[in-house]
């Protein structure tokens, strides 16, 4: 383990190479336009035009290459070896293993993945290390995943890829400010830099990709690569749900003035079976590899592990069970979100009662004119009107900015919504867990009011079979408006 992998000073010359290859470049076109106004003003005693524009675009260019600081902005709540003794325990065997020094730093951050890089210093001299664990990925994984995902990590310290990265990162930020600095100024000066640039992603993110093949082989002799093709997957499905999540069933509890469960309530999400269904048609397409990716995709890590022996693939225990005190992590990774002020903590199971049921009366209060004199039993004839006249009745300020296809999902979720807040003022239970559909129950049975919306708008319920169902539950004159709603 304490020989570096041959390829690190090729890639290392390369990387150095197209540092310098930029600088060159970009000297020698701000040059070129400084020597415009030069010679105007040396062989013909004046400075028109073409001489502003040299001076301009060479000083535009030179700014944008001058080396900047490195500000290290922390991503989420620093974890401290005292009070997270099994998690550090974890990573410093793995450190160990692969003969490697501890992270100086190690935080937890709200996103399901995990890092390492270093800061400070200059250029990569005289830096620390850092390290980065999601707090979303530490649900999702059992211990021996984490164990190969943190080997993988400390791969990119021993092939050295850290090292170069601070090179690769200033160089591609100075292409960046150059062609920022050019935009709007002109065009033909942004070309050379455009053409450089992307030939530079190209090659540098293709350096990115054999450092992550290289970090998987590293992994896969520590802990066997069915741990690790194992994470790999399991990553892949948290990736595409934990957007989802977040936007649809956190954000609306933060909104409403308490702080869910996160870590806990992403397990629940995965595990819906609607969702559960979508990622996984999801993950089923298969990925196309591109030149401008850091990742090769998960079908071409997985068969460069698959001639390795594959090790113990069975977890008995979460990784999130290394971390002590979640909750307080939680609220300390929320707190920037939240402006530092604390939330009240709520259960998801209680989320419906009071979350949605409060958001649902006010809706009802909202449009208690058009909904006084609906019930149940005529929602079948009135629903393709309602709609149109609860989009109707939204001020100009928050219609126009939707599309006609944003408005109609309005009308529909307003009127859910009404069903919802009637059902609800009526001794209902709501039912909302993450990632499963909003169900009220009461004593004739359960109804999810969204759906139903839904299928009565789109023709997909007939009349006899929705008097029947109302009969059934015996809300057929139940009126959507003009009740007080009481939770349950």
């Amino acid at each position: 383990m304490g020989s570096r992998p041959p390829s690190l000073a090729g890639r290392a010359i390369l990387a150095l190479l197209l540092m310098v290859g930029f600088y060159l470049l970009a000297l020698g076109i701000a040059l070129l336009l400084l020597s415009l106004p030069y010679a105007e003003i040396t062989y013909a005693n004046r400075l028109d035009r073409l001489g502003l524009f040299g001076i301009i675009g060479g000083l535009l260019i030179l700014w944008g290459i001058v080396p900047r600081p490195d500000a290290f902005e922390p991503p989420g709540p620093l974890l401290a070896r005292e009070g997270q003794r099994r998690l550090f325990g974890v990573i410093e065997d793995i450190a160990v293993g692969t003969q490697q020094a501890m992270p100086t730093e190690v935080y937890l951050v709200a996103d399901v993945n995990a890092f390492v890089t270093t800061r400070g210093g200059f250029m990569g001299f005289g830096s620390r290390r850092v390290m980065g664990l999601g707090l979303p990925l530490l649900q999702t994984l059992g211990v021996r995943e984490l164990r190969a995902v943190l080997a993988h990590e400390f791969g990119h310290y021993h092939g050295g890829d850290t090292k170069l990265g601070p090179w690769i990162y200033k160089t591609r930020a100075a292409i960046g400010r150059t062609l920022q600095g050019l935009a709007g100024y002109s065009a033909m000066l942004q070309k050379p830099f455009v053409w450089y640039g992307n030939m530079f992603l190209r090659i540098s993110h293709a350096i990115s990709r054999r450092q992550e093949l290289t970090a998987d082989q590293l992994a896969a002799q520590l802990y066997g690569a069915a741990p690790l093709t194992n994470a790999l997957a399991k990553i892949r499905r948290a990736a595409m749900a934990f957007p989802a999540y977040w936007s649809t069933e956190v954000s609306p509890v933060l909104g409403s003035g308490f702080r869910p469960p996160v870590a806990a309530g992403f397990s629940r999400f995965l595990a819906a079976d609607r969702i559960a269904a979508a990622v996984d048609e999801q993950a089923r397409r298969p990925e196309e590899a591109d030149p401008y990716d850091t990742h090769p995709p998960l079908h071409e890590r997985v068969a460069a592990l698959s001639g390795l022996p594959p090790g113990a693939a069975v977890d008995e225990q979460r990784a999130i069970e290394l971390l002590e005190d979640v909750d307080a992590l939680e609220q300390q990774l929320l707190a920037p979100i939240l402006s530092e002020r604390p939330l009240p903590v709520i259960g998801w199971d209680d989320v419906g009662r009071d979350v949605y049921v409060p958001n649902w009366r006010s809706v009802n209060e909202r449009h208690a004119s058009l909904l006084a004199d609906v019930t149940l039993g005529a929602l079948l004839e009135r629903t393709p009107e309602l709609v149109r006249r609860l989009v109707e009745s939204l001020p100009a300020e928050e219609l126009e900015p939707r599309t006609p296809e944003q408005q109609v999902g309005y009308g529909r979720w307003a009127l859910g919504a009404a069903l919802a807040g009637a059902l609800a003022g009526r001794g209902w239970r709501v039912r909302a867990l993450p990632g499963e559909p909003i169900v009220l129950e009461g004593e004739g049975g359960a109804l999810d009011p969204f759906q139903v919306v839904d299928d009565l708008a789109l023709g997909k319920i007939d009349q006899v079979t929705w008097r029947a169902r109302c009969a059934a539950l015996g809300l057929a004159d139940m009126a959507l408006g003009g009740q007080r709603t009481r939770t349950s």
